[in-house]
C-alpha cells in the first residue's frame, strides 16, 4: 500500500515526494464472516502505519538476493479528495499558492507503472462517491481480462451492500459467489442434460437399443483415443450380461455394485446391469478397501 510519508506534522507543508511503500501481509480465513475480514484488515493496516517512516528500500536490503519480491507486484491506492480543495489558496511559509484548473489527456496505453497490477479507489468527499481504476501490465494481462477483474469486482460489491441491506451478511465469505450472470446462463445450459424421450417409463437400456437399431455405426462413446460405435457397444453388452445372469445368477432389482476407474469398460458395465433388470451402485476406485467393503455390507 502506498503512504503519503508525511507522518510528522512538519512534513505536511513541505514540497516533495515523500510517497513510501508499505508491504501488508493479509491472510483470509474462508470461514470469516464479512465484518471480520474488514476488522482484520483494519487493525493490520492500523498497526502497519506506526512504522510507514521505515523506507522499503530498507526491508528489501534484508534480502538482497531476491531480485524483486513478490508482493512489488501488486498495488492498494486508496485516495480522499474534495473537488473544492483544488481551488482553494494555500500558504507556504512566505509562498502563497493558488490552483489552476488543467486537463491532461493521457492513452490507456501510455500509463506507466512499476506494479504489475495497481487497484486504485478514489474517495470524493463533497459527492460521498466512490471510484475505482484498475491499471494492468499489457504483458501479463489482456484488456478481456482486465475487464472480467473490474466486473467481478463490481458484482462482489454490489452482492456485498445487497446482503447488508437485506441483513444477510452474516454467511462466510467463501459464499459469497462471484460468478456474473453470463456465467451463471453458461452454467445453467451446460448441466441442462435433461433429453426428451418418446415416452416418460421407457429405460436407458430400451433406448440404448433403439438407437443400435437406428445408428449402428454411429459413435457411441468415446474416452481419449478410444471409442466403440453402437453396435460394437452392444455387443460387449451382450458378453457381459450373459456372464451376469448365466455365472453369477443376477436377479431383477437386485443390487450390482461395480468399482473401476473412468472408462468405456465403466459404460458397459452400467448398460448390462441394467439390462439384467439389476440396481447399479457405483463405487470409487479411491476409497480403501474398508470403506468399499462397508458399501457393499450396506447395500445388501
Amino acid at each position: 500500500m502506498n503512504e503519503d510519508g508525511r507522518y510528522r506534522d512538519e512534513l505536511r507543508s513541505v514540497i516533495g515526494m515523500f510517497v513510501n511503500a508499505i508491504p501488508l501481509r493479509c491472510q483470509l480465513d474462508p470461514q470469516w464472516f464479512l465484518h471480520k475480514l474488514v476488522k482484520n484488515v483494519q487493525e493490520i493496516t492500523t498497526n502497519t502505519m506506526k512504522y510507514s517512516y521505515f523506507p522499503l528500500q530498507r526491508i528489501l536490503n534484508q534480502h538482497p538476493h531476491t531480485s524483486k519480491p513478490a508482493f512489488l507486484d501488486r498495488s492498494f491506492e486508496f485516495v480522499q479528495y474534495s473537488p473544492q480543495d483544488l481551488h482553494k489558496d494555500v500558504i507556504i511559509c512566505d509562498s502563497h499558492l493558488t490552483g489552476m484548473p488543467i486537463s491532461i489527456k493521457i492513452s490507456e496505453d501510455d500509463t506507466m507503472s512499476k506494479f504489475d497490477f495497481i487497484l486504485s479507489i478514489q474517495h470524493d468527499f463533497d459527492m460521498n462517491q466512490l471510484s475505482c481504476t484498475i491499471n494492468a501490465s499489457l504483458d501479463l494481462f489482456n484488456r478481456e481480462t482486465v475487464k472480467q477483474i473490474s466486473q467481478r469486482f463490481h458484482f462482489t460489491l454490489n452482492r456485498l451492500s445487497t446482503s447488508i441491506i437485506d441483513n444477510q451478511i452474516n454467511k462466510p465469505i467463501y459464499e459469497l459467489s462471484l460468478i456474473l450472470s453470463d456465467e451463471q446462463y453458461l452454467m445453467q445450459s451446460l448441466n441442462n442434460t435433461q433429453v426428451s424421450f418418446s415416452s416418460a417409463s421407457t429405460c436407458i437400456h430400451h433406448e440404448f437399443v433403439y438407437q443400435v437399431m437406428k445408428h449402428p455405426q454411429k459413435l457411441a462413446v468415446e474416452l481419449d483415443e478410444q471409442s466403440l460405435s453402437y453396435w460394437e457397444l452392444l455387443y460387449y453388452v451382450q458378453v457381459l450380461s450373459s456372464i451376469l445372469l448365466n455365472e453369477y445368477h443376477v436377479l431383477p432389482g437386485e443390487v450390482v455394485c461395480q468399482c473401476m476407474e473412468r472408462s468405456l469398460s465403466m459404460i458397459i458395465g452400467i448398460l448390462s446391469i441394467e439390462i439384467v433388470g439389476g440396481v447399479y451402485c457405483p463405487l470409487s476406485a479411491e476409497n480403501p478397501e474398508q470403506r468399499l467393503q462397508n458399501l457393499v455390507e450396506q447395500t445388501q
